[in-house]
Protein backbone atom coordinates (compact mmCIF):
# COMPACT_ATOMS: atom_id res chain seq x y z
CA UNK A 1 0.00 0.00 0.00
CA UNK A 2 2.69 1.99 0.74
CA UNK A 3 4.59 1.79 -2.28
CA UNK A 4 1.30 2.63 -4.48
CA UNK A 5 0.64 5.85 -2.48
CA UNK A 6 4.30 6.76 -2.59
CA UNK A 7 4.26 5.80 -6.63
CA UNK A 8 1.28 8.19 -7.17
CA UNK A 9 2.87 10.96 -5.26
CA UNK A 10 5.92 10.72 -7.35
CA UNK A 11 3.77 10.90 -10.64
CA UNK A 12 1.43 13.68 -9.04
CA UNK A 13 4.69 15.81 -8.15
CA UNK A 14 6.23 14.88 -11.25
CA UNK A 15 3.60 16.49 -13.09
CA UNK A 16 3.06 19.35 -11.33
CA UNK A 17 7.20 20.10 -11.53
CA UNK A 18 6.49 19.78 -15.38
CA UNK A 19 3.45 21.91 -15.83
CA UNK A 20 5.26 24.94 -13.64
CA UNK A 21 8.16 24.42 -15.92
CA UNK A 22 5.33 24.84 -18.81
CA UNK A 23 3.90 27.72 -17.15
CA UNK A 24 7.00 29.49 -16.64
CA UNK A 25 7.60 29.11 -20.16
CA UNK A 26 4.56 30.27 -21.72
CA UNK A 27 5.20 33.32 -19.35
CA UNK A 28 8.51 33.84 -20.58
CA UNK A 29 7.23 33.63 -24.58
CA UNK A 30 4.26 35.92 -23.57
CA UNK A 31 6.74 38.56 -21.85
CA UNK A 32 9.01 38.65 -25.10
CA UNK A 33 5.98 38.94 -27.38
CA UNK A 34 4.37 41.77 -25.46
CA UNK A 35 7.94 43.68 -25.56
CA UNK A 36 8.25 43.06 -29.24
CA UNK A 37 5.26 44.95 -29.67
CA UNK A 38 5.68 47.55 -27.22
CA UNK A 39 8.59 47.96 -29.69
CA UNK A 40 7.09 47.84 -32.78
CA UNK A 41 4.28 50.41 -31.48
CA UNK A 42 7.18 52.95 -30.56
CA UNK A 43 8.46 52.35 -34.04
CA UNK A 44 5.50 52.83 -35.61
CA UNK A 45 4.49 55.95 -33.05
CA UNK A 46 8.20 57.19 -34.07
CA UNK A 47 7.42 56.49 -37.86
CA UNK A 48 4.64 58.52 -37.72
CA UNK A 49 5.55 61.33 -35.59
CA UNK A 50 8.58 61.59 -38.02
CA UNK A 51 6.50 61.57 -41.35
CA UNK A 52 4.02 63.96 -39.45
CA UNK A 53 6.50 66.55 -38.82
CA UNK A 54 8.12 66.41 -42.47
CA UNK A 55 3.92 67.00 -43.98
CA UNK A 56 4.15 69.68 -41.53
CA UNK A 57 7.72 71.22 -42.69
CA UNK A 58 6.32 70.51 -46.37
CA UNK A 59 3.06 72.62 -45.69
CA UNK A 60 4.86 75.60 -44.17
CA UNK A 61 7.18 75.89 -47.52
CA UNK A 62 4.16 75.46 -49.37
CA UNK A 63 2.55 78.40 -47.47
CA UNK A 64 5.58 80.25 -47.17
CA UNK A 65 5.79 80.30 -51.00
CA UNK A 66 1.99 81.63 -51.06
CA UNK A 67 2.69 84.93 -49.29
CA UNK A 68 5.83 85.41 -51.16
CA UNK A 69 3.38 84.91 -54.55
CA UNK A 70 0.89 87.47 -52.74
CA UNK A 71 3.19 89.99 -51.85
CA UNK A 72 4.86 89.94 -55.15
CA UNK A 73 1.68 90.35 -57.01
CA UNK A 74 0.27 92.84 -54.59
CA UNK A 75 3.25 94.43 -55.32
CA UNK A 76 2.95 94.73 -58.76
Amino acid sequence: MKKIFLSIFVLVFTFAVTSCRDTEKKTEDAMEDAIENVEEAAQEASDATEEAAEDAEEALEEAAEDVEEAMEEAAN
